[in-house]
């Protein structure tokens, strides 16, 4: 396996090739064992054959460390498992330390840390009545629970720091899969939330809002407050369009980069730290906080002279709602608009860490692809959420898995697919070498433009080219509708 490694904007191999990765999230909160024996032989052959070559394996703190530095055995067994047999298909994994709501709390809503981390203040947890991630809002145990961790506060059994106690299980990691080819990094914390901050950051945002839809044009009052009661699309489409939310979240952007600066950075620069000291491979890979979701833009301060990534996340703010179908491609375009800024600023390649949906129906497609649409024209690859046992055999995979530069010999100005006509377009700059490129097709090609004496070949799905030519265009064969449209993707988020 190649390894790969970030280079300016660009995810690179060591031979120069840039590299566009798509793949899977797996979640394994809950019962993590079970969820990691659905990772077989076969769901590493499938991925191959649908173009996936990135699993971002989502464990929670508890799952590796259930008690102060007894870390547990059998579940790294798994992971170890899981990590040869990616490499034996050719799979990079990276880890993704996954958290909602800091920890699961004795309610069982959220994941995360283990009990014995969660410093709460002597706060309770309240109920959760309407999504699991309100308490993000106005928990005053989840707000606690984050800013004792990001003060690094001491656990009183063992006299040491919750990010002591972080960064030596990353270290054990680093230290356990450092040399595997199939490592591709360290997703240092899912989501980071600021803590008490964030409660102010929710007040702001809501008061803004009012602020905003009592003076918006475009809003009628009595037709808002009649959708509010009845659920349905008005007030997702005319009160939360783009340009109530560029005003929205611009009301929060010094407190998001108050954390970003004197608390998230910090954390960053610690756990790198800890990670390299034990290996120089995987990437360091950084994540937005949690009110970026919402559409502020993000910003970050990370250590000079790293191997960095940065993992954007972007779901309608409907989703785990039951108005989740009427997600609009125009607030999360804006938000994604909104990180591609953050990219081009920290100067580092971006990959999607989580996306999706697709559990309302094939309705929800046009979205989904409006989403790939949106990634391609980045050169973004992604991480799909989520991968559940049956996956492979759902329609969406239909939409999701299309073609796309793998491995392309030189560097990636813009690449393009038209579903419609099956037609896939690569525009590159050359490298000066005799190189294949590799492009992703699910069902072989009726006809290939790369230029005059192109080497032209099929192994597998993958096309493989060699040529001069700046610019490659493919006419690929439709492939045959798999799955039951009836079925859904089950809820795991």
């Amino acid at each position: 396996m190649q390894k790969i490694t970030a280079k300016g904007l660009r995810l690179i191999d060591e031979q120069g090739r840039e590299h566009i990765l798509r793949g899977v999230n797996l979640k394994c909160d809950g019962d993590p064992m079970k969820k990691l024996g659905w990772l077989d032989e076969e769901f590493f052959r499938r991925s191959k054959e649908l173009g996936f070559r990135l699993l971002r394996l989502g464990l929670g703190w508890v799952s590796y460390e259930p008690a102060p530095g007894q870390y547990d055995e059998n579940v790294l067994k798994e992971v170890d498992r899981i990590f040869d047999m990616a490499e034996k298909s050719g799979m990079y994994v990276f880890f993704d330390m996954h958290q909602d709501l800091y920890a699961a709390f004795e309610d069982g809503v959220g994941n995360g840390a283990p009990a014995w981390a969660c410093l709460t203040d002597g706060h309770k947890r309240g109920k959760t009545r309407a999504v699991w991630a309100e308490g993000y809002f106005w928990d005053k145990a989840v707000h606690a629970c984050f800013t004792n961790f990001w003060n690094n506060a001491v656990i009183p059994e063992t006299g040491k720091g919750l990010q002591d106690h972080y960064a030596e299980l990353w270290q054990l990691l680093a230290r356990r899969y450092g040399e595997s080819p199939a490592l591709f990094g360290f997703d240092l914390m899912n989501e980071p939330h600021p803590g008490k901050l964030g409660g102010k950051i929710f007040r702001k945002l809501v008061a803004k809002g009012l602020r905003v839809f009592a003076v918006s044009p475009s809003v009628k009052r009595v037709r808002f407050l009649r959708a509010l009661m009845k659920k349905d699309g008005y007030m997702l489409d005319h009160a939360m369009n783009e340009a109530s939310m560029r005003k929205i979240t611009g009301a929060v952007v010094k407190l998001t980069r108050k954390f970003e600066t004197e608390l998230y950075a910090p954390f960053v620069a610690r756990m790198t730290k800890a990670v390299r000291e034990m290996t120089p491979n995987g990437l360091i890979i950084v994540e937005q906080n949690y009110f970026a979701n919402l559409g502020t833009q993000p910003s970050f301060v990370l250590p000079e002279g790293e191997q960095v990534l940065y993992t954007p996340h972007a779901y309608d703010f409907t989703v785990d709602t039951p108005a989740y179908q009427y997600a609009s491609s125009e607030r999360v375009g804006f938000m994604y608009d909104q990180y591609k800024i953050t990219q081009k600023n920290a100067g580092i390649p971006a990959l999607v860490g989580e996306w999706g949906g697709g559990g309302e129906g094939e309705s929800f497609f046009p979205h989904i692809k409006f989403l790939m649409d949106k990634f391609d024209s980045y050169n973004w690859g992604n991480t799909y959420f989520t991968y559940q046992d049956g996956f492979y055999g759902q329609p969406i995979i239909q939409v999701i898995s299309r073609p796309h530069p793998m491995a392309v010999n030189g560097g990636i100005d813009s690449y393009h697919v038209d579903t419609e006509q099956n037609v896939f377009v690569l525009n590159y700059v050359p490298a000066d070498n005799d190189l294949f490129t590799e492009i992703y097709l699910p069902n072989g090609y009726e006809s290939v433009d790369a230029g005059e004496g192109a080497e032209i070949a099929m192994d597998g799905n993958v096309l493989k080219i060699k040529t001069t030519a700046d610019r490659i265009a493919v006419k690929y064969k439709d492939r045959p509708r798999e799955g039951n449209s009836d079925d859904e993707i089950p809820e795991n988020r």
